[in-house]
Protein backbone atom coordinates (compact mmCIF):
# COMPACT_ATOMS: atom_id res chain seq x y z
CA UNK A 1 0.00 0.00 0.00
CA UNK A 2 2.63 2.30 1.56
CA UNK A 3 4.41 1.22 -2.34
CA UNK A 4 1.50 2.74 -4.43
CA UNK A 5 1.22 5.67 -2.36
CA UNK A 6 4.83 7.07 -2.95
CA UNK A 7 5.12 5.86 -6.61
CA UNK A 8 1.60 8.23 -6.51
CA UNK A 9 3.32 11.11 -5.07
CA UNK A 10 6.58 10.68 -7.31
CA UNK A 11 4.88 10.43 -10.63
CA UNK A 12 2.27 13.02 -10.27
CA UNK A 13 4.15 16.36 -10.07
CA UNK A 14 5.49 14.74 -13.22
CA UNK A 15 2.87 13.75 -15.18
CA UNK A 16 1.14 17.77 -16.44
CA UNK A 17 4.60 18.49 -17.45
CA UNK A 18 4.52 16.29 -21.28
CA UNK A 19 0.72 16.87 -21.10
CA UNK A 20 1.57 20.39 -21.29
CA UNK A 21 4.49 19.86 -23.70
CA UNK A 22 1.78 18.26 -26.05
CA UNK A 23 -0.86 20.65 -26.00
CA UNK A 24 1.54 23.52 -26.67
CA UNK A 25 3.04 21.65 -29.31
CA UNK A 26 -0.55 20.92 -30.91
CA UNK A 27 -1.71 23.93 -30.62
CA UNK A 28 1.58 25.77 -32.57
CA UNK A 29 0.45 23.12 -35.28
CA UNK A 30 -2.85 24.13 -35.06
CA UNK A 31 -2.23 27.56 -35.77
CA UNK A 32 0.54 26.92 -38.42
CA UNK A 33 -2.10 25.00 -40.32
CA UNK A 34 -4.67 27.81 -39.91
CA UNK A 35 -2.45 30.08 -41.72
CA UNK A 36 -1.29 27.44 -44.33
CA UNK A 37 -5.10 27.19 -44.94
CA UNK A 38 -5.60 31.38 -45.44
CA UNK A 39 -2.19 31.31 -47.33
CA UNK A 40 -4.16 28.12 -50.03
CA UNK A 41 -7.06 30.38 -50.35
CA UNK A 42 -5.34 33.38 -51.08
CA UNK A 43 -3.24 31.73 -53.86
CA UNK A 44 -6.47 30.37 -55.44
CA UNK A 45 -7.51 33.68 -55.53
CA UNK A 46 -5.31 34.94 -57.50
CA UNK A 47 -4.67 32.08 -59.87
CA UNK A 48 -8.51 32.46 -60.17
CA UNK A 49 -8.03 36.22 -61.10
CA UNK A 50 -5.38 35.07 -63.45
CA UNK A 51 -8.07 33.12 -65.62
CA UNK A 52 -10.58 36.01 -66.06
CA UNK A 53 -7.40 37.94 -67.52
CA UNK A 54 -5.43 34.73 -69.46
CA UNK A 55 -8.37 34.02 -72.00
CA UNK A 56 -9.42 37.14 -72.70
CA UNK A 57 -6.07 38.61 -73.15
CA UNK A 58 -5.31 35.90 -75.87
CA UNK A 59 -8.17 36.54 -77.59
CA UNK A 60 -7.33 39.61 -78.04
CA UNK A 61 -3.97 39.07 -79.30
CA UNK A 62 -5.49 36.84 -81.87
CA UNK A 63 -5.06 33.35 -80.84
CA UNK A 64 -7.80 30.20 -81.32
CA UNK A 65 -8.63 27.47 -79.44
CA UNK A 66 -5.57 25.71 -80.64
CA UNK A 67 -2.94 27.97 -79.88
CA UNK A 68 -4.42 28.53 -76.44
CA UNK A 69 -4.75 24.65 -76.32
CA UNK A 70 -0.46 25.67 -76.76
CA UNK A 71 0.00 27.92 -74.34
CA UNK A 72 -1.82 25.89 -71.48
CA UNK A 73 0.17 22.88 -72.67
CA UNK A 74 3.33 25.58 -71.82
CA UNK A 75 2.26 25.54 -68.26
CA UNK A 76 1.90 22.10 -67.96
CA UNK A 77 5.33 21.07 -69.23
CA UNK A 78 7.12 23.77 -67.26
CA UNK A 79 4.93 22.67 -63.94
CA UNK A 80 5.58 18.80 -64.78
CA UNK A 81 8.84 19.03 -64.89
CA UNK A 82 9.08 21.66 -61.79
CA UNK A 83 6.49 19.90 -59.11
CA UNK A 84 9.06 16.74 -58.53
CA UNK A 85 11.99 19.51 -57.99
CA UNK A 86 10.11 21.93 -55.87
CA UNK A 87 8.57 19.16 -53.83
CA UNK A 88 12.08 17.98 -53.07
CA UNK A 89 13.34 21.36 -52.43
CA UNK A 90 10.95 21.64 -49.85
CA UNK A 91 11.91 18.83 -47.82
CA UNK A 92 15.47 19.55 -48.27
CA UNK A 93 14.86 23.47 -47.14
CA UNK A 94 11.87 23.33 -45.49
CA UNK A 95 8.41 24.77 -45.29
CA UNK A 96 9.57 28.32 -45.31
CA UNK A 97 11.45 28.68 -48.05
CA UNK A 98 9.53 26.37 -50.73
CA UNK A 99 6.52 28.56 -50.24
CA UNK A 100 8.68 32.05 -49.98
CA UNK A 101 9.91 30.87 -53.48
CA UNK A 102 6.51 29.46 -54.63
CA UNK A 103 4.57 33.11 -53.38
CA UNK A 104 8.05 35.15 -55.19
CA UNK A 105 8.04 33.16 -58.88
CA UNK A 106 3.51 34.39 -58.42
CA UNK A 107 4.53 38.14 -58.09
CA UNK A 108 6.84 37.60 -60.89
CA UNK A 109 4.25 35.92 -63.07
CA UNK A 110 1.84 38.51 -62.46
CA UNK A 111 4.35 41.46 -63.26
CA UNK A 112 4.84 39.54 -66.46
CA UNK A 113 1.64 38.98 -67.43
CA UNK A 114 0.68 42.88 -66.92
CA UNK A 115 3.26 43.57 -69.52
CA UNK A 116 2.26 41.53 -71.91
CA UNK A 117 1.25 42.89 -74.97
CA UNK A 118 2.32 40.32 -77.39
CA UNK A 119 1.65 36.82 -78.19
CA UNK A 120 5.25 36.10 -77.09
CA UNK A 121 4.84 37.41 -73.71
CA UNK A 122 2.21 35.91 -73.17
CA UNK A 123 4.35 32.69 -73.35
CA UNK A 124 7.24 34.42 -71.27
CA UNK A 125 5.03 35.03 -68.15
CA UNK A 126 4.16 31.28 -68.09
CA UNK A 127 7.70 30.64 -67.19
CA UNK A 128 7.87 31.50 -63.34
CA UNK A 129 5.23 28.33 -63.04
CA UNK A 130 7.92 26.05 -62.74
CA UNK A 131 8.05 27.25 -58.66
CA UNK A 132 4.45 28.38 -58.37
CA UNK A 133 3.23 24.84 -56.44
CA UNK A 134 1.93 26.63 -53.29
CA UNK A 135 -0.49 23.94 -53.21
CA UNK A 136 1.36 21.09 -53.12
CA UNK A 137 4.12 22.86 -50.81
CA UNK A 138 0.44 23.49 -48.21
CA UNK A 139 -0.37 19.86 -48.74
CA UNK A 140 3.27 19.26 -47.22
CA UNK A 141 2.75 20.99 -44.03
CA UNK A 142 -0.86 19.95 -43.80
CA UNK A 143 0.91 15.92 -44.08
CA UNK A 144 3.40 16.72 -41.82
CA UNK A 145 1.26 18.45 -39.13
CA UNK A 146 -1.60 15.96 -39.20
CA UNK A 147 -2.19 13.03 -37.55
CA UNK A 148 -2.28 9.80 -40.30
CA UNK A 149 -5.75 9.15 -38.93
CA UNK A 150 -6.85 12.67 -39.71
CA UNK A 151 -4.75 13.56 -42.70
CA UNK A 152 -7.68 13.16 -45.11
CA UNK A 153 -10.00 15.57 -43.39
CA UNK A 154 -7.34 18.27 -43.32
CA UNK A 155 -6.49 17.82 -46.87
CA UNK A 156 -9.86 18.25 -47.53
CA UNK A 157 -10.16 21.61 -45.43
CA UNK A 158 -7.43 23.07 -48.41
CA UNK A 159 -10.26 21.61 -50.82
CA UNK A 160 -12.24 23.90 -48.87
CA UNK A 161 -9.85 26.64 -49.41
CA UNK A 162 -9.90 26.08 -53.14
CA UNK A 163 -13.72 26.96 -52.80
CA UNK A 164 -13.19 29.95 -50.87
CA UNK A 165 -10.08 30.72 -53.67
CA UNK A 166 -12.34 30.14 -56.85
CA UNK A 167 -15.45 32.43 -55.31
CA UNK A 168 -13.51 35.49 -54.44
CA UNK A 169 -10.83 35.30 -57.54
CA UNK A 170 -13.31 34.30 -59.86
CA UNK A 171 -15.82 37.18 -58.99
CA UNK A 172 -12.91 39.57 -58.01
CA UNK A 173 -11.68 38.66 -61.19
CA UNK A 174 -14.56 39.13 -63.53
CA UNK A 175 -14.96 42.57 -62.42
CA UNK A 176 -11.82 44.21 -62.01
CA UNK A 177 -11.38 42.56 -65.47
CA UNK A 178 -14.82 44.42 -66.94
CA UNK A 179 -13.88 47.65 -65.37
CA UNK A 180 -10.57 48.53 -65.43
CA UNK A 181 -9.05 46.10 -67.93
CA UNK A 182 -6.59 42.97 -67.68
CA UNK A 183 -2.93 45.25 -66.72
CA UNK A 184 -4.93 46.26 -63.87
CA UNK A 185 -6.24 43.16 -62.79
CA UNK A 186 -3.05 41.41 -63.17
CA UNK A 187 -1.12 44.29 -61.28
CA UNK A 188 -3.79 43.50 -58.69
CA UNK A 189 -2.86 39.88 -58.95
CA UNK A 190 1.05 41.07 -57.78
CA UNK A 191 0.18 42.54 -55.02
CA UNK A 192 -1.75 40.45 -53.44
CA UNK A 193 0.61 37.60 -54.06
CA UNK A 194 3.57 39.76 -52.14
CA UNK A 195 0.97 39.37 -49.46
CA UNK A 196 1.38 36.39 -49.27
CA UNK A 197 4.78 36.16 -49.87
CA UNK A 198 4.66 38.22 -46.32
CA UNK A 199 2.44 35.97 -44.41
CA UNK A 200 4.87 32.89 -45.06
CA UNK A 201 8.07 34.95 -43.84
CA UNK A 202 6.16 36.05 -40.83
CA UNK A 203 4.19 32.49 -39.93
CA UNK A 204 5.25 30.10 -41.50
CA UNK A 205 8.25 27.74 -39.98
CA UNK A 206 11.46 27.31 -41.16
CA UNK A 207 10.75 23.26 -41.24
CA UNK A 208 7.30 20.90 -40.31
CA UNK A 209 9.04 17.80 -40.08
CA UNK A 210 9.27 15.93 -36.98
CA UNK A 211 12.40 15.53 -34.87
CA UNK A 212 12.59 11.51 -35.79
CA UNK A 213 12.04 12.08 -39.24
CA UNK A 214 14.01 15.25 -39.92
CA UNK A 215 17.46 14.63 -37.65
CA UNK A 216 18.63 11.81 -39.46
CA UNK A 217 17.29 12.45 -42.74
CA UNK A 218 18.11 15.97 -43.08
CA UNK A 219 21.85 15.21 -43.17
CA UNK A 220 21.20 12.50 -45.75
CA UNK A 221 19.22 15.25 -48.03
CA UNK A 222 21.36 18.06 -47.51
CA UNK A 223 24.14 16.27 -49.38
CA UNK A 224 22.10 14.87 -52.15
CA UNK A 225 20.84 17.41 -55.17
CA UNK A 226 17.15 18.95 -55.33
CA UNK A 227 17.71 16.87 -58.81
CA UNK A 228 18.21 13.70 -57.89
CA UNK A 229 15.93 11.71 -60.19
CA UNK A 230 16.54 8.31 -58.42
CA UNK A 231 15.64 10.17 -55.07
CA UNK A 232 12.26 11.08 -56.32
CA UNK A 233 11.44 7.92 -58.25
CA UNK A 234 12.39 5.56 -55.44
CA UNK A 235 9.12 6.51 -53.68
CA UNK A 236 7.33 4.92 -56.53
CA UNK A 237 8.75 1.32 -55.30
CA UNK A 238 7.08 1.61 -51.92
CA UNK A 239 3.79 -0.68 -51.61
CA UNK A 240 0.38 0.57 -53.25
CA UNK A 241 2.36 3.62 -54.75
CA UNK A 242 2.61 2.86 -58.46
CA UNK A 243 -0.71 1.27 -58.63
CA UNK A 244 -2.33 4.97 -56.77
CA UNK A 245 -0.26 7.04 -59.20
CA UNK A 246 -2.08 4.95 -62.86
CA UNK A 247 -5.18 4.97 -61.14
CA UNK A 248 -4.49 8.51 -60.43
CA UNK A 249 -3.26 9.26 -63.81
CA UNK A 250 -5.91 7.11 -66.19
CA UNK A 251 -9.01 7.91 -64.01
CA UNK A 252 -8.08 11.48 -63.37
CA UNK A 253 -7.02 12.70 -67.26
CA UNK A 254 -10.37 12.50 -69.29
CA UNK A 255 -12.19 15.31 -66.34
CA UNK A 256 -8.71 16.94 -66.39
CA UNK A 257 -9.64 17.64 -70.32
CA UNK A 258 -12.95 19.01 -69.56
CA UNK A 259 -11.28 21.59 -67.02
CA UNK A 260 -8.28 22.66 -69.25
CA UNK A 261 -10.35 23.36 -71.71
CA UNK A 262 -13.52 24.60 -69.17
CA UNK A 263 -12.36 28.31 -70.61
CA UNK A 264 -12.62 27.95 -73.96
CA UNK A 265 -15.89 26.24 -73.66
CA UNK A 266 -17.14 29.05 -71.20
CA UNK A 267 -15.89 31.42 -74.11
CA UNK A 268 -16.73 29.91 -76.99
CA UNK A 269 -19.45 26.95 -76.18
CA UNK A 270 -21.50 28.77 -73.72
CA UNK A 271 -20.88 32.02 -75.33
CA UNK A 272 -19.70 34.27 -71.77
CA UNK A 273 -18.59 37.16 -70.90
CA UNK A 274 -15.62 37.72 -68.24
CA UNK A 275 -18.51 38.77 -65.57
CA UNK A 276 -20.62 35.89 -66.35
CA UNK A 277 -17.73 33.44 -66.61
CA UNK A 278 -16.57 35.12 -63.09
CA UNK A 279 -20.11 34.34 -61.44
CA UNK A 280 -20.08 30.49 -63.02
CA UNK A 281 -16.79 29.94 -61.20
CA UNK A 282 -18.15 31.37 -57.80
CA UNK A 283 -20.94 28.75 -58.45
CA UNK A 284 -18.12 26.29 -58.70
CA UNK A 285 -16.45 27.51 -55.36
CA UNK A 286 -20.05 27.21 -53.75
CA UNK A 287 -20.36 23.90 -54.38
CA UNK A 288 -16.76 23.12 -53.71
CA UNK A 289 -16.80 24.50 -50.28
CA UNK A 290 -20.10 22.43 -49.45
CA UNK A 291 -18.66 19.20 -50.86
CA UNK A 292 -15.09 19.92 -49.13
CA UNK A 293 -16.60 21.36 -45.84
CA UNK A 294 -19.75 19.31 -45.60
CA UNK A 295 -19.07 16.51 -47.12
CA UNK A 296 -15.51 15.09 -47.50
CA UNK A 297 -14.76 15.31 -43.61
CA UNK A 298 -17.88 13.03 -42.82
CA UNK A 299 -17.11 10.21 -45.12
CA UNK A 300 -13.63 9.85 -44.43
CA UNK A 301 -14.82 9.00 -41.09
CA UNK A 302 -17.39 6.62 -41.55
CA UNK A 303 -15.69 4.71 -44.62
CA UNK A 304 -13.07 3.52 -46.59
CA UNK A 305 -10.36 5.21 -48.71
CA UNK A 306 -10.51 2.22 -51.07
CA UNK A 307 -14.41 2.37 -51.05
CA UNK A 308 -14.52 6.28 -51.46
CA UNK A 309 -12.35 5.92 -54.44
CA UNK A 310 -14.72 3.70 -55.78
CA UNK A 311 -17.29 6.02 -55.38
CA UNK A 312 -15.88 8.94 -57.00
CA UNK A 313 -14.66 7.28 -59.78
CA UNK A 314 -18.09 5.61 -60.41
CA UNK A 315 -19.59 9.47 -59.56
CA UNK A 316 -17.00 10.97 -62.23
CA UNK A 317 -18.08 8.33 -65.35
CA UNK A 318 -21.78 9.53 -64.56
CA UNK A 319 -20.76 12.77 -64.84
CA UNK A 320 -19.05 12.56 -68.09
CA UNK A 321 -22.50 11.02 -69.77
CA UNK A 322 -24.21 14.19 -68.39
CA UNK A 323 -22.00 16.36 -70.04
CA UNK A 324 -21.75 14.41 -73.19
CA UNK A 325 -25.43 15.85 -73.88
CA UNK A 326 -25.35 18.77 -72.35
CA UNK A 327 -26.89 21.57 -74.78
CA UNK A 328 -26.41 25.06 -72.39
CA UNK A 329 -25.63 26.30 -69.54
CA UNK A 330 -28.28 25.67 -67.03
CA UNK A 331 -27.54 22.13 -67.98
CA UNK A 332 -24.14 22.01 -67.05
CA UNK A 333 -24.70 23.85 -64.15
CA UNK A 334 -26.93 20.17 -62.80
CA UNK A 335 -23.49 18.51 -63.30
CA UNK A 336 -21.32 21.23 -61.08
CA UNK A 337 -22.03 19.57 -57.69
CA UNK A 338 -21.90 15.54 -58.62
CA UNK A 339 -18.75 16.85 -60.43
CA UNK A 340 -17.03 18.81 -57.11
CA UNK A 341 -18.02 16.10 -55.47
CA UNK A 342 -15.90 13.20 -57.92
CA UNK A 343 -12.93 15.60 -58.20
CA UNK A 344 -12.87 16.73 -54.25
CA UNK A 345 -13.17 12.91 -53.33
CA UNK A 346 -10.86 11.61 -55.48
CA UNK A 347 -7.69 13.85 -55.25
CA UNK A 348 -7.91 14.27 -51.28
CA UNK A 349 -8.46 10.25 -51.12
CA UNK A 350 -5.47 9.28 -53.71
CA UNK A 351 -3.64 12.22 -52.05
CA UNK A 352 -4.51 11.13 -48.57
CA UNK A 353 -3.19 7.51 -49.67
CA UNK A 354 0.06 8.50 -51.11
CA UNK A 355 1.65 10.74 -48.80
CA UNK A 356 0.63 7.52 -45.85
CA UNK A 357 2.63 5.18 -48.06
CA UNK A 358 6.05 7.11 -47.82
CA UNK A 359 8.10 8.54 -44.45
CA UNK A 360 7.21 11.78 -43.24
CA UNK A 361 10.69 13.08 -44.34
CA UNK A 362 9.36 12.44 -47.97
CA UNK A 363 5.84 14.26 -47.86
CA UNK A 364 7.20 17.11 -49.72
CA UNK A 365 8.36 14.98 -53.25
CA UNK A 366 5.20 12.92 -52.98
CA UNK A 367 2.90 16.36 -53.05
CA UNK A 368 5.78 17.07 -55.56
CA UNK A 369 4.75 14.25 -57.45
CA UNK A 370 0.82 14.23 -57.28
CA UNK A 371 1.10 17.82 -58.54
CA UNK A 372 3.56 16.22 -61.56
CA UNK A 373 0.67 14.38 -61.90
CA UNK A 374 -2.19 17.67 -62.72
CA UNK A 375 0.86 18.66 -65.01
CA UNK A 376 0.60 15.54 -67.31
CA UNK A 377 -2.80 16.25 -67.34
CA UNK A 378 -2.53 20.29 -68.21
CA UNK A 379 -0.06 19.13 -70.54
CA UNK A 380 -1.83 16.61 -72.40
CA UNK A 381 -5.24 18.04 -72.06
CA UNK A 382 -5.32 21.24 -73.91
CA UNK A 383 -3.41 19.09 -76.69
CA UNK A 384 -6.19 16.22 -76.63
CA UNK A 385 -9.54 18.37 -75.76
CA UNK A 386 -8.43 20.80 -78.27
CA UNK A 387 -8.18 18.35 -81.22
CA UNK A 388 -11.24 16.73 -79.70
CA UNK A 389 -13.70 19.59 -79.50
CA UNK A 390 -12.00 21.27 -82.84
CA UNK A 391 -13.24 18.04 -84.58
CA UNK A 392 -15.88 16.03 -82.57
CA UNK A 393 -17.66 18.60 -80.42
CA UNK A 394 -18.11 19.11 -76.57
CA UNK A 395 -19.72 15.81 -76.27
CA UNK A 396 -16.78 13.67 -77.30
CA UNK A 397 -15.15 14.75 -74.23
CA UNK A 398 -17.93 13.52 -71.91
CA UNK A 399 -18.34 10.38 -73.87
CA UNK A 400 -14.48 9.49 -73.22
CA UNK A 401 -14.76 10.67 -69.90
CA UNK A 402 -17.81 8.04 -69.03
CA UNK A 403 -15.57 5.18 -71.16
CA UNK A 404 -12.45 5.40 -69.07
CA UNK A 405 -13.64 5.95 -65.52
CA UNK A 406 -16.31 3.20 -66.18
CA UNK A 407 -13.45 0.59 -67.31
CA UNK A 408 -11.38 1.99 -63.84
CA UNK A 409 -14.26 1.16 -61.98
CA UNK A 410 -15.00 -2.26 -62.89
CA UNK A 411 -11.24 -3.18 -62.81
CA UNK A 412 -10.76 -1.34 -59.07
CA UNK A 413 -14.14 -3.64 -58.27
CA UNK A 414 -12.89 -6.34 -59.00
CA UNK A 415 -9.48 -6.41 -57.29
CA UNK A 416 -11.16 -5.41 -54.18
CA UNK A 417 -13.81 -8.53 -54.70
CA UNK A 418 -10.91 -10.78 -55.12
CA UNK A 419 -9.35 -9.61 -51.85
CA UNK A 420 -12.47 -10.13 -50.07
CA UNK A 421 -12.43 -13.52 -51.43
CA UNK A 422 -9.23 -14.48 -50.54
CA UNK A 423 -9.89 -13.26 -46.90
CA UNK A 424 -12.88 -15.06 -46.45
CA UNK A 425 -10.88 -18.38 -47.26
Amino acid sequence: MSGRGETTKETSPRAPLPTQDNVTEQQKRTKVIHIIYIIAALDITWMFLQFSVTPYLAKKLGFNTLWFGYLQTTVGVIQLLGGPMFGRFADIFGARAALSLACSSTVVFFLLLAIAENPAMLFIHKLPTVFMHVMPASQMVVADLSAPEKRADALSKLGLCFGIGMIAGSTLGGHLNTRFGETFTACFGAVGSAFSLLLVLKFIPKTTKSQASGTNKDSENKSKSIFNVGEITRLLKFPGVKRTFVVKIVAGLPSGIFQVMFSIIALDFFKLKPEQNGYLMAYFGIASMVVQGGVVGRLTARYSENSLLLLSIGVSSLVGLAQAYMQNVFQFCLTVVPMMFSLSVFNVITDSMLTKSVPSSDTGTMMGLCSSVQSLLRTVGPTVGGFLYLNYGISSIGLIQFVVNIAVFVHLLQRSLGKTDEHQK
